[in-house]
This record gives structure tokens, sequence and C-alpha cells, in this order.
């Protein structure tokens, strides 16, 4: 019996670690509920990953997205709909409301059918433009499925996307050892602004252009965008870490597309598609489920001999030398992992007043299967006032790391200060000293035991 129970709390602890770290609601919004069954191995990947989920339609009475002031749901899903609205419950402001309550939505596009009013405005807001007609179809004469899309083109092939940067970890590229390429078929791209909380994950080739697919014109000369203008997949952390991200392809998470073959222009054999496998990588991210980083502890204090090692004091002196250390993990899928910072990246302190005084690299001192403590050790300015400890680490597809811990740093006490006699500039001064009041003792000695000289009598005259 005792062993029946223990199989079932491990059963039900490896059930709850396989989740998101923000939650396991998740509401899907559809057309029509029956539509899910296009997406049947989308969503049972979703559910064997621990989510709970819950389909709804725009028209859906019931649906809230909030209740009593508190988030009804942790992530949401948007599929392709033919209204025009989404309803009063899905308006820009209650979509920019819940991302504000740090919940995490993936939308989901097609040229087949405009892009809500809705999700327009609040892909706005986020700086992130879909074509003026909101249905432009990506389109490329060289990389395309030559079976699917012998004529219209519009099912582009691609690689896996790989790192942004060099310093930017690579989460969203599956193995390909045959070669294996994504398939994007009848997408919608976007443009994206110049703002830091934008990422392009997945761009479209150079070849590649978007346009009006009910302009017939043989030649098409006004273009919504081209090339590397174009991102096919789009994320947007917020600034409190929430997530978003726009699949510009709703097809591209389908059944019919997770298992297919395609057939490159050019190529001589068929290779697999990686959707499947890169469907799950972009909502793991988008639902939490890697890239997030926690603090589990943060510690400063002296580094000097002689003086107590109290952790995390209020207050220092000008030139102590101190250290500081912090303890980061990251979450991937099911577990907590130690951190590590990628090759061409550092982790940065800030010891800061109004500006950085220093700016310093993090080393890691220590590791274990769950955490890395990173530390560095320096002196203080000689300058007094209130300074921060401050991380401030922003990175591409990482949650962010924003840590402040302030501290007073004083002058040197009274009998804090050096003896004269330790400095060696003094020296010149104290023999001066020195020698001054040995003349003057000299001098009184010679003037008290002198004895006056003797003068002869003389005899005065009138």
């Amino acid at each position: 019996m005792r062993s029946l129970i223990s199989f079932v709390l491990l059963l039900l602890a490896a059930v709850a670690s396989a989740i998101s770290v923000t939650g396991e609601r998740l509401l899907v919004v559809l057309d029509d509920v029956a539509e899910k069954a296009a997406y049947s191995k989308f969503f049972g990947d979703l559910d064997g990953r621990g989510y709970k989920i819950t389909y709804e339609t725009p028209k859906s009475e019931s649906l809230s997205l909030f209740k009593l002031g508190e988030r009804e749901y942790d992530h949401i899903v948007f599929l392709p709909t033919k209204a025009k609205g989404l309803g009063p419950s899905l308006t820009p402001a209650i979509l920019l409301q819940f991302i504000n309550a740090e919940g995490n939505i993936l939308v989901a596009l097609s040229s087949k059918n405009p892009a809500p009013t809705s999700i327009v405005s609040t892909l706005l807001e986020l700086d992130v433009h879909l074509p003026p007609d909101r249905s432009g179809l990506v389109v490329d004469h060289f990389n395309y499925d030559v079976s699917s899309a012998a004529e219209k083109h519009d099912v582009v092939l691609l690689p896996a996307p790989g790192a942004l940067r060099s310093d930017v970890k690579d989460f969203f590229s599956p193995d390909a050892p045959n070669g294996e390429l994504l398939a994007f078929p009848s997408g919608l791209g976007q443009t994206l602004g110049s703002g830091a909380l934008l990422t392009p994950i997945l761009r479209a080739p150079n070849t590649a252009y978007s346009y009006d697919p009910k302009e017939q014109a043989e030649s098409v000369d006004d273009l919504f965008a081209s090339g590397k203008q174009l991102s096919l997949v789009t994320s947007v952390q917020a600034r409190n870490s929430a997530r978003l991200t726009v699949v510009g392809s709703a097809d591209m998470l389908s059944d019919k597309w997770f298992d297919a073959k395609v057939k490159k222009s050019g190529d001589k054999s068929s290779v697999a598609t990686l959707n499947r496998e890169f469907a799950k990588r972009v909502s793991a991210w988008t639902f939490h489920e890697i890239g997030v980083l926690r603090v589990n502890w943060i510690e400063h204090h002296l580094n000097e001999e002689g003086q107590s090692n109290q952790s995390n004091p209020k207050i220092y002196r000008i030139k102590n030398d101190v250290t500081y250390s912090i303890s980061l993990s990251e979450y991937a899928w099911d577990s907590w992992t130690a951190f590590t910072v990628p090759a061409n990246d550092v982790l940065q302190l800030e010891f800061s007043m109004l500006s950085p005084f220093h700016r310093l690299p993090l080393k890691p001192v220590l590791s274990s299967p769950d955490s890395t403590t990173f530390s560095a050790s320096f002196k203080l300015p000689d300058q007094h006032g209130i300074f921060n400890f401050k991380i401030n680490h922003k990175r591409p597809f990482y949650t962010n790391v924003e840590e402040k811990n302030t501290v007073s740093v004083r002058h040197f006490a009274h009998d804090e200060w050096p003896r004269s006699w330790v400095i060696s500039g003094a020296w010149p001064w104290i023999t001066g000293i020195g020698a001054t009041v040995v003349g003057w003792l000299a001098f009184v000695a010679i003037w008290l035991y002198s004895k006056p000289v003797a003068g002869g009598e003389t005899k005065k005259t009138r």
C-alpha cells in the first residue's frame, strides 16, 4: 500500500512539474470548437505537457479573461477566425491588460482569413505591423514546395532559424540530420518596429516577398515587404517578462504539415518537415517552459581580514574591499537547471550612484545541478553617498533579471584614519616639528644654565 501511494505521489509530482512556471490554464480561441481536430497533434502535445486546455469561440457569452481582478487563464492561443472582431471580452485593452498581468499569448495568423481588428490593434500597440489589407501572402519563387505549391509558390521552405547572434542562446532550432526543412504555408508576414522588446524568431528568405493575393496583375508593383524585412514568426517580451508570439502561418501548426514530406525546388529528394518540433519549442518559449531565469539569493559582504563578515550590511566605508554574489537558475522544460551564460555574453554587476562607478563581469564560482553562483570582488570608490548593487540582465529570449540592493557608503571615522607616522609623506613635517622642539629645548637649556659673563668695575666721574 505504501509503495502504491509513493508511486501515485511521484506520478503527480512528475505531472505537476511538466508545465509552465507561470501556470497550466490555457485558453484556445477559434471560430468553431470542431476546428481543433485539424490541430489535434499540436494540442495533444500541449495536453501531454500538462496544460489544462479550454476551447472557446469569440462569441461565447461565458468567455472572460478576468474574474474579480484576477486572471482566469495563464495563456491564450488565437487561431484564425472569419470574424472581423473578437467581441467585448477580447478587446485590445483587455488583451494588453492580460499581458500586463503577466499572461502569455500565442497568435496564429493566416493569409486565408483577414486578421481580426482586435489582434491588429494589439499588435500595433506592440509595434508589430501587418499588411494594410490584413491578408497579405508570403511567396518565394525559389524556395517553395514543388508538390503542393507548384503554381502559387506560397509554401515557403526554409531551414531552422539558428541563433539570432553569437551571444544569444538558440532555443528554436530542432536537429535536422537529414536536411529537414520548415514549411511555412499560406503565411502572413509582419514587419517590426525598432522597439527593444521585439525579436524575430524566423525571418523570410532573401527571395521571399509579401503581396496582396487579390491583385491578379502579373507584376506586383506595391510590395508590403520583402526578404529579411519580413518576420514570419515574431516574439515580444514585455518588461514584466510576459510573452506574446506571432506565428504568421496557422497551417504551420496543423496536423497536415506536422507529418508532411516536402521537396524544395531544385532538390532531388523529399524530406520531412521540422514543424512539429519547431511548434513545440515556440509554444514552450511563449508559455514559459524555456528561457526562464530565477534569482535564488543575493549576498554582498566585506572581504577584509579582521572585519566582521556580516551578510548584506546596510552601510560600508569608502575604499572597503567587498564581494558580491548572486545565484541564478534556468527553467528548462520540466526542471530548474544551472544557468550558463552564452559564450560571447557576460553577466554584469553595476555599482552605481546616479551613474555607474563600477561595471564588472560576474564570473561563475560555484555550480550545482540546479543553480550557478556568480561573483565579483572590488574596492569601493573614494566617494561617500547612497549606492546600488545593480543587476540589469536583459537578453533576447530570456526573462529579465533586474535586482537592486541599496547601501550607504560613509567616510572614515575619526579613529579609522592612518596615524601620521605611518604616512611617508608626513615624515618631513614630523622631522621639522622634532627639530623645532629639540632646538627650542636646547635654547632654553642654554639660556637657563649658562652663567653670565663677569664684567669689570668702572668708576663714575662727574
